[in-house]
């Protein structure tokens, strides 16, 4: 079995098993976690199938080699790293091996049944810098004299609190009804407020057209007066 990087580690470094049949995955997992500001902190080792990590893990029968976290991506050939989370997870029960799962691919689905299977994270390759802090918080290793990652193990390990109850129908249909209701009575006063805003510009022409009818009635009365005298004058 080919393995690279398998020598020992100090204490306090955390020892990594990278899984991934890419070697080129393999190698950027190994330059983000051997240098840089991550040189000390990790030690490496890295294999090309799900079956190697078995045998390497001491699953397959035969003595094993202790790790703090193993690093695994998610679509391998002959056996997936989804399957390789699930052997860990049964066959390490009472010491369980934190597992993370690498994919190219941003699936819901994939990163959901990753994490119920028990993986501690899902991150999408390519692995990046920003996730090395997501490494060390879900590793196993024991730290330093002066460093502080139980602060990190705690806040993994305190239960989260419940999501909150959806709302029942009833409220949505409370909600909904309210809504309509809110929207209806603005309607309403919007219409009223543009009609009172249309009689008061046309209250005065209205007046005058009143006073208009009223002096053409007034006229027409007196001109019918004065034909019914001068008719009877004249018949006299």
């Amino acid at each position: 079995m080919e393995v690279v990087g398998g020598a020992g580690a100090a204490e306090g470094v955390t020892r990594v098993l990278v899984v991934d049949d890419s070697p080129v995955d393999r190698r950027v997992a190994q330059l983000l976690l051997s240098g840089g500001s991550c040189a000390g902190s990790f030690h490496v080792i890295a294999v090309d199938s799900a079956k190697k990590a078995m045998e390497f893990l001491g699953l397959k029968g035969g003595q094993g080699q202790a790790v703090d976290m193993v690093l695994t991506d998610y679509s391998m050939p002959e056996m997936t790293g989804y399957d390789l989370l699930k052997a860990i997870k049964a066959l390490t029960p009472l010491k369980p091996i934190p597992v993370v799962v690498m994919s190219s691919e941003n699936e819901p689905q994939r990163i959901s049944r990753c994490l119920n299977a028990g993986a501690e994270d899902f991150i999408v390759k390519p692995l990046q810098s920003k996730d090395v802090q997501r490494l060390r918080s879900c590793s196993t290793a024991r730290p330093n004299k002066g460093s502080a990652p139980r602060e990190a193990v705690a806040k993994r390990t305190t239960p989260m609190p419940p999501p909150p109850p959806p709302p029942s129908d009833q409220h949505h249909a409370a909600a909904a009804s309210a809504s309509v209701r809110r929207g209806h009575f603005a309607g309403v006063a919007m219409v009223l407020h543009s009609s009172s805003v249309e009689l008061s510009q046309y209250l005065p022409l209205l007046v005058k057209l009143v006073l208009l009818v009223c002096a053409v009635l007034c006229l027409g009365q007196i001109l019918h007066r004065w034909s019914s005298g001068g008719g009877r004058s004249l018949s006299l």
